[in-house]
Formats: C-alpha cells, structure tokens, sequence
C-alpha cells in the first residue's frame, strides 16, 4: 500500500485520503503531522494536476466508501467519525458511564497502549479527553468511562446523553502516561497502581496488562464510597492484590497506606484527584529511588503565578488574570465559549493568539515556530513579568 504525507495534499484532498484510509487502502505515513504546523501550501506543479483530478472525483468516490447515514470525515486527519456501540452504567451511584465506539463498516482501529487517552468532540462542539480503559488487544473498539459532572463545563453531561448508533469525532489516541514495563525499558522490578475514583480508566489497561505479563504488581483503588467506585467488578475480579478502601469506612487515607509495600524496587503509577495525587509525592519524596508516573483529571496548581492584565484585542475589554488562576479560567469569566480540553498544556485545543506582551510558556506541546508567531496555551502560560498580554480574541 503507498503512503501518502499529510503535507502533500489540501483540504478536499484529505477528505478523499481520509476516507480511503477507513477503507483499508490507504495507510498513514509517520511522516504525518499536524497541519497547523505549516503555514505554506508546500504542493508542487505535479501534485496540483492530480489534486484537480481528485477534486472533481472526489464527491462521488467519498459517497461510494460511506454509508448514507454516516457523517463526512473531518479534514484533520487525526480524528476519524466513529459510532457509538454500546452505552453502560458502570458505577452504582449511576454517575459514571462506559461508552464503547467502532468504525462503522467495523474495521481496525489505531493501535493503543496502556495509558492512552482520546479527545472526543461533542456535537456542541465541546471537546474533552478522556481515557481508553478497555483492551488494546481488541482491535476494532475504543472504550471510555466518563463521570458525569453536574456544575462542570457541560462536557460529561453532553457525553452521557449520547445515544447508541449516533456518530462522533474521535481523535486517534496519544499516550502521555506511558508505562515501561520491568525487566525491559524499566529497571523497576515491581509495580504498585493506585487509582482515585474515575482515575480507574487509565489503570485498568495497565494491571491488565501487567497480570497478563506474570509481573509483580499490587493495586490500590480509592474513593469516597464504594456506590461512586466504577468499574468495581472488574477490579474485583483481580483478586487479594487489587484492594479496594474508601473514605467512608476508612477515613482519608495517608501516604504510608497508599504507599504501603513501596520500595526503591517498585514503579508507582497513579491516577486521580489533585490532593491524593500530591499525597503520594509527598509520600514518595522520602525515597528518591522510587519511580513515580502519575495522571491528573484536573488542572495542576499555578506555581509562581502573579497577577497581570489579559486585554481582548477586539473589543478593548481588559481581564484581570490572578495569580493563582490560568488565564484560561479568567478568560472563561467574560467569554465562556472559549475552547478548551486537558487544561494541562499538552492538548492544544485553548490556543490563542498573542498580539501584544511577552509570554511565559509552560507548556511541551508548542514548536519554536508556533511560538515565533504569537500562539499561546492560555491553560497553562501566562504573562511574563507580570506585563500585560493582548489577545486576538
């Protein structure tokens, strides 16, 4: 099969390559990236003649390839439309649900490992990243939990209305919670996986994982009441070494408990709220020797913030950014349909454009390039020294 790079080709044209590659004849080229990177249409002569051609067949050749009620692909070509296969209740108190989507002619999927997590866009637009909590070894499904939450951005509420059959954009996965495995990339020889509530989604694949290898593992799973607990059968099921304790029968619990049987032989993977999270660091922080990987489903603290003024470069407006919140958050107060997904600074989807002012970038996710030309995570970034920020908002 020829593999054909993203750079090479225009809008409708990815449409077509879009298509073709849900069809299996196509395949992606790791040379793919994304086209924000570039901001020249780089085709030579030659690629514009067979682009024409394209053009004008490519109506026909995309209704050819998709059933008539299925949505036409996104031009980015790291998402795909997926349909929605199964929908389950997952934890007791009904606030958490598993949703379950496939191709629609059920082809294979992009391949994932243990701690991947997708981006799903919502009808309204709305984008949020969540979790792969099923198997990768399961080639034609992704699997997600999501915990609805009633005063939240309206994200997990949108997400647990959706219906079976329905269609959604779903982007291909991306692992920033990678787990090297003991013996091979990890010197480690144990694994200790602690999860918080919904931080469940991204253990399960790695205990799985893990139990399947004949590797020395332990789990703790947490969280205030067994009836908020999802997926409490499945890790149930792995016996005395999957524990589970709440905060109900056992009170908060402390380092020494959550951290129990770690030494400098074990790789700790963690995955929940803010405060259990920085109870665990802390906890680790006495023995340097331990590996400690950690996932968090909010956005961090603001360190070293001060205050500083973000000015909206439409309309005049001036908002005052304080030194313990993002500018995304500050900007949200005048401004709510603001776009936003990991608030972590590794997603992108909050990028602004920086007319004015010095920027502190605190993100990994930008290139040098988009940073010469003014973008800005306002999730994460903020003013340097203080000074003001004009955004072309």
């Amino acid at each position: 099969m020829k593999e054909i790079g993203m750079e090479e080709i225009g809008p409708v044209r990815r449409r077509v390559r879009n298509a073709l590659i849900q069809s299996g004849i196509l395949k992606t080229s790791s040379r793919d990236v994304p086209l924000t990177l570039y901001t020249q249409d780089r085709r030579d002569r030659g690629l514009r003649v067979i682009g024409a051609v394209i053009d004008y067949l490519a109506p026909p050749l995309v209704r050819s390839i998709f059933q008539d009620d299925a949505p036409e692909l996104a031009e980015n070509s790291g998402r795909r439309v997926l349909r929605l296969i199964d929908r389950q209740i997952v934890a007791r108190d009904d606030n958490v649900c598993q949703l379950t989507f496939a191709a629609a002619d059920n082809a294979k999927l992009t391949p994932w490992h243990a701690g991947a997590h997708i981006d799903l866009h919502l009808p309204s637009g709305r984008v949020r990243q969540y979790s792969l909590c099923g198997d990768p070894r399961r080639e034609r499904e992704y699997r997600i939990g999501v915990r609805r939450i009633a005063d939240g951005g309206g994200g997990s509420i949108e997400a647990h209305a959706l219906e079976v059959g329905q269609f959604v954009e779903i982007s291909e996965p991306r692992n920033a919670f990678m787990m090297p495995l003991p013996g091979s990339a990890s010197a480690k020889k144990k694994l200790r996986f602690i999860a918080g509530g919904i931080g469940i989604t991204p253990i399960l694949p790695m205990t799985r994982l893990a139990d399947r290898l004949g590797l020395e593992w332990s789990m703790l799973y947490t969280g205030r009441h067994k009836d908020s607990l999802p997926f409490l059968d499945e890790v149930e099921a792995f016996g005395p070494r999957a524990r589970v304790r709440t905060d109900a029968e056992h009170g908060l619990p402390s380092p020494e408990e959550l951290l129990d049987g770690v030494d400098g032989d074990t790789a700790v993977y963690v995955c929940g709220p803010p405060p259990m999270i920085e109870t665990i660091r802390r906890g680790v922080g006495a023995d340097s020797s331990v590996e400690l990987h950690y996932e968090r489903f909010s956005p961090p603290p603001v360190v070293n913030g001060s205050a500083f003024e973000a000015v909206l470069g439409r309309s005049g407006e001036v908002v005052e950014v304080g030194a313990d919140e993002s500018v995304l958050t500050a900007l949200r107060r005048v401004k709510p349909n603001v776009g936003y997904s990991c608030q972590q600074g590794f997603c992108g989807t909050c990028s602004q454009r920086v007319l004015d002012g010095a920027v502190d970038h605190r993100d990994s996710t930008l290139t040098d390039l988009q940073r010469e030309q003014g973008q800005m995570l306002v999730c994460v970034s903020r003013s340097k020294d203080g000074g003001r920020l004009t955004l072309d908002l």
